[in-house]
C-alpha cells in the first residue's frame, strides 16, 4: 500500500506494480483527483476500479490502457466455454435369492466353526426328551401314571421328521433360463447381482445402457432418474432408491457439429436402485446382466466408469 505524508513527489508505475498478486496500490495527489484503486486478480495484470476518474491524473492513464486490455482478454477466453447435457440414469440391480456356493477353504472353516459350537452348546429340548423317555423305559410298568402315557415318543418324532425331509425337493441352483442363457429373465444367476440394461438410442446408434434420460427444466436429478425409469421400462416396476445422491459419474463429448451450437457433450449421473418387484412392460429390449456380461456388452469408458462403484457378488 502505498502510504505516507502529504508529498508533491512523483513516481513511475511499472510493470512489476502491476504484477504484484494480492495486493492494492493506492494512488493520490491529494489535489484535485480522487483514488484510483488496483485490485489483483487479472493474470499478469490487475483490474482496475474506477471511482470518479476525471483524467487529470497521468499515473492513470498510464494503468489504465493496460488493465482493460486484460479484461477483454479474459472476457474472449470464458466466451469460448459451451454447455453440458445433463442425463440422469439408473443403476437397477436385483441381489442375490441363494447363498453363493462356499468355497473350498470357506467349506472348511464352517465344518470347523459347527464342530465347536456342537461340542459347547447345552442339550437341546428334544435331546432332553430323549434321555427323559429312557428313564421311563429302565423303571418298571407298575410305576408308569396311565397319565405319563405320550401319544407321540422322541423316535416317532425322528421318524416323522427324516420322512418330510426326504420326501421335500430343494429347487434347483441352475434354472431352465440358465441353460437356455435367456437373459430378459429374472430366474437366472440365482446367486448373484445383476443389473438392468436396455437398449436405447444415443445419437444415430443404438447401446446396452442402463435407463438414462436428460434433465428437464426445474427437475432434481433425483427426480430425473425415476422419470427416466418409468419412460423406458413402465410403471409396474416397483424399486427402492437409495438416496437422493448419484454414486457415479460418467461424461463424454458431442461431435464437433455440436460445439456450434454451443454444447460439449454430456454429462451423466448415475443413481443407485433395488429390484423390489414388477416387470418391464413397455416395448423395449432388456437384459439382466451380471459383471462379466456387462463387460462384453457396456461401451469400453461406461463400463470402465461403472466397474468403480458398482460391487458385484
Amino acid at each position: 500500500m502505498w502510504s505516507g505524508a502529504k508529498s508533491d513527489a512523483t513516481r513511475t508505475v511499472t510493470d512489476r506494480d502491476l504484477k504484484s498478486s494480492g495486493q492494492q496500490l493506492r494512488f493520490s495527489k491529494y489535489r484535485n483527483d480522487r483514488d484510483i484503486e488496483l485490485a489483483a486478480g487479472c493474470g499478469d495484470y490487475s483490474r482496475l476500479w474506477f471511482y470518479g476518474y476525471r483524467g487529470t491524473s497521468r499515473k492513470a492513464a498510464t494503468v489504465y490502457p493496460k488493465v482493460s486490455q486484460c479484461q477483454d482478454t479474459q472476457a474472449f477466453g470464458t466466451a469460448t466455454t459451451g454447455k453440458w447435457d445433463l442425463y440422469s440414469a439408473v443403476c437397477l440391480e436385483r441381489h442375490p435369492v441363494v447363498m453363493q456356493s462356499m468355497q473350498e477353504i470357506e467349506l472348511k472353516f464352517y465344518n470347523i466353526l459347527k464342530k465347536i459350537e456342537y461340542e459347547n452348546s447345552l442339550k437341546c429340548d428334544h435331546e432332553l426328551r430323549v434321555e427323559r423317555e429312557e428313564k421311563q423305559k429302565k423303571s418298571s410298568v407298575e410305576n408308569v401314571n396311565a397319565d405319563n402315557i405320550l401319544m407321540q415318543t422322541a423316535q416317532d418324532f425322528e421318524d416323522s421328521s427324516q420322512e418330510e425331509l426326504n420326501n421335500f425337493k430343494f429347487a434347483p441352483r441352475i434354472t431352465k433360463f440358465d441353460e437356455e442363457n435367456a437373459t430378459s429373465t429374472l430366474k437366472r444367476k440365482l446367486d448373484k447381482n445383476l443389473l438392468l440394461l436396455i437398449q436405447q438410442k444415443v445419437g444415430n446408434t443404438y447401446y446396452w445402457i442402463p435407463p438414462q434420460g436428460i434433465r428437464k427444466e426445474g427437475e432434481t436429478m433425483r427426480q430425473t432418474a425415476e422419470r427416466a425409469l418409468q419412460d423406458t421400462c413402465g410403471t409396474e416396476i416397483k424399486v427402492k432408491f437409495y438416496g437422493n445422491a448419484p454414486i457415479g459419474f460418467y461424461k463424454y463429448k458431442y461431435p464437433k457439429k455440436f460445439h456450434e451450437q454451443g454444447i460439449c457433450g454430456a454429462k451423466i449421473f448415475y443413481f443407485l436402485a433395488k429390484y423390489v418387484d414388477g416387470n418391464v412392460t413397455n416395448n423395449v429390449k432388456y437384459q439382466w446382466l451380471d459383471d462379466t456380461e456387462l463387460e462384453k456388452v457396456l461401451p469400453h469408458g461406461m463400463q470402465k466408469s461403472i466397474s468403480q462403484f458398482m460391487v458385484f457378488t
